[in-house]
């Protein structure tokens, strides 16, 4: 099984021709001829492929019998998975083995043909254009669209809320003052109320706006950053900030 019947595409063009040919077979396969794929994928047979054409046919087939095979070859075995998971989640699978697939054949003629750089990360960009065969079966794509449809709508109350709640998560790790270009000043003039009186709970020092700040979750005191060693790229890691006290108290018997 050589999965192309002999069709050598020898152009960048003609390369992501034939990848979106297969996909779309495949994509057929996992979407809208599923029982068929399903019924065809019988776990009491030998190892079964999931085959795409650029014709956009598919097959489930056995792998070929010559060694090397004329083309990379798609994960062996997909049927004998089929009745140990869920079928949502075997379809998932299938599709993460088919993408990896059709890269590797596309990338495999790129080589045979002697595509060079520029060619190679053309034809990358052409291909990741289109959504994965896995984005596709799950839905992913149809989330991601409607996402950017909102966000093109409501731009600006978007960018707003993003601001707020992104306030809201992080206030457990930082008090840093907003930047200067953010267009509503009346937070940041909220912030300095709110905190203009708050002293570090271990150098004792004023709330200052242009320092980062954390507060800890089991004593609810504020710490300067830097008293207490933690960096704001380490605090976005950190899920309960203890402070050095209450992790004391904590390790005592």
């Amino acid at each position: 099984m050589d999965g192309g019947g002999g069709y050598n595409p020898r152009t960048v063009e003609e390369v992501f021709g034939d990848f979106k040919g297969r996909r779309a077979g495949m994509i057929k396969a996992l979407t809208t001829e599923v029982e068929e794929f399903y019924h065809q994928c019988d776990p009491e047979k030998e190892n079964l492929c999931l085959y795409g054409f650029p014709s956009e046919q598919w097959e489930v087939n056995l792998p070929a019998e010559e060694v090397p095979p004329e083309l990379p070859e798609p994960a062996l075995g997909i049927n004998f998975a089929r009745d140990g998971m869920q079928e949502k989640d075997w379809l998932s699978l299938v599709a993460v083995h088919s993408d990896a697939w059709l890269l590797s054949v596309a990338f495999y003629f790129g080589a045979r043909f002697g595509f060079d750089k520029s060619d190679r990360k053309r034809l990358f960009n052409m291909i990741n254009e289109l959504p994965t065969i896995f984005e596709v079966v799950t839905g992913t794509t149809k989330k991601q669209a409607k996402e950017k449809s909102s966000v093109s709508n409501h731009s600006s109350s978007k960018s707003k809320s993003n601001s707020k709640r992104g306030s809201e998560t992080q206030a457990k790790f930082s008090k840093a003052v907003q930047s200067k270009d953010e267009e509503d000043e009346g937070l940041e003039e909220e912030d300095e109320e709110e905190h203009g009186e708050t002293l570090c709970g271990a150098c004792g020092e004023n709330y200052a706006a242009d320092e980062f700040w954390i507060c800890c979750d089991v004593c609810e005191k504020w710490f300067h950053g830097k008293c207490v060693k933690i960096t704001p790229a380490r605090a976005e890691h950190i899920k309960q900030y203890k402070c050095p006290s209450c992790s004391n108290k904590r390790a005592r018997p």
